[in-house]
């Protein structure tokens, strides 16, 4: 696995298994997740002359935490590595988490942005109801208190609450004990506050929203009002999936990813 040393303190992993790949595309993970979430993806982004790129947050799978983490500083991250492989303008691909990291590159660094695609993420996330409410903060109370452990548990059976998605519970456990537990608390927080809703207007790039109709963690409202934000967005809603689209649909989900990928009408 390629790594990059940003400092002394921070060394940035990633899988880039296509470079000599026609057009750049990072693949940007969710909240305790690494890398390897997207390798339902990878095989049929590089069958199709693809580079897809995908690291490791600060603090995330294999790269280490330097000892703060926010939004900003995870897109600053994509921006180091981006000028390091020397690639020009590339497609940039985040789901949950890594779509607020998606968004604050889009935002950050627009020449470096092709195509946005923006999977069960938020620009500010607002729970419809209660519910909502007490989730977010039990997973503050997990986390800061029983751990990742804890907090592992709770959050793969809230994605993947199906019987027969048993295996995918386990790596999603396996991924989030990896992480380092001050990254993923400095990550928890840092989401909680992050609202870049009065930007959206500054986003030039082709914008696709990807929905799981099912996502019981980022309401479908919340991403449909981020949509709208975005001069020319379009949302796509796949009925069934979860917060986890791209994992418990993959087929639906890469349909849609390519298809928007290779077009030149939009």
């Amino acid at each position: 696995m390629p790594e990059l040393a940003l400092s002394q303190q921070q060394t940035l992993h990633y899988l880039d298994p296509n470079p000599d790949g026609a057009q750049g595309i990072f693949l940007l993970h969710g909240l305790g997740a690494s890398a390897e979430s997207w390798l339902l993806q990878i095989p049929a982004l590089v069958r199709a002359g693809y580079r897809p790129i995908a690291p490791d947050m600060r603090g995330f799978g294999k790269s280490t935490y330097p000892g703060s983490l926010n939004i900003q500083s995870m897109a600053a991250d994509l921006a180091a590595l981006h000028k390091h492989l020397g690639l020009p303008a590339v497609h940039v691909v985040g789901i949950s988490m890594g779509g607020t990291v998606a968004l604050q590159y889009a935002i950050d660094f627009p020449e470096c942005v092709r195509k946005l695609v923006l999977t069960n993420t938020f620009a500010h996330i607002r729970p419809k109801n209660a519910a909502y409410y007490i989730y977010y903060a039990y997973r503050f109370f997990l986390v800061h208190t029983l751990g990742l452990k804890a907090q592992a548990r709770a959050v793969s059976y809230r994605i993947f609450p199906k019987p027969e998605q048993e295996q995918l519970r386990s790596v999603l456990i396996d991924q989030i004990v990896q992480s380092d537990p001050r990254a993923y608390r400095a990550a928890l927080r840092s989401l909680a506050r992050f609202n870049v809703t009065h930007r959206l207007k500054e986003i030039k790039a082709p914008t696709l929203v990807i929905t799981g109709a099912e996502d019981s963690t980022i309401a479908p409202s919340v991403q449909e009002k981020m949509a709208d934000g975005i001069l020319g967005a379009k949302m796509v809603v796949i009925p069934g999936a979860g917060h986890a689209v791209s994992v418990d649909s993959p087929n639906q989900f890469n349909k849609i990813l390519m298809d928007f990928l290779a077009s030149d009408s939009f």
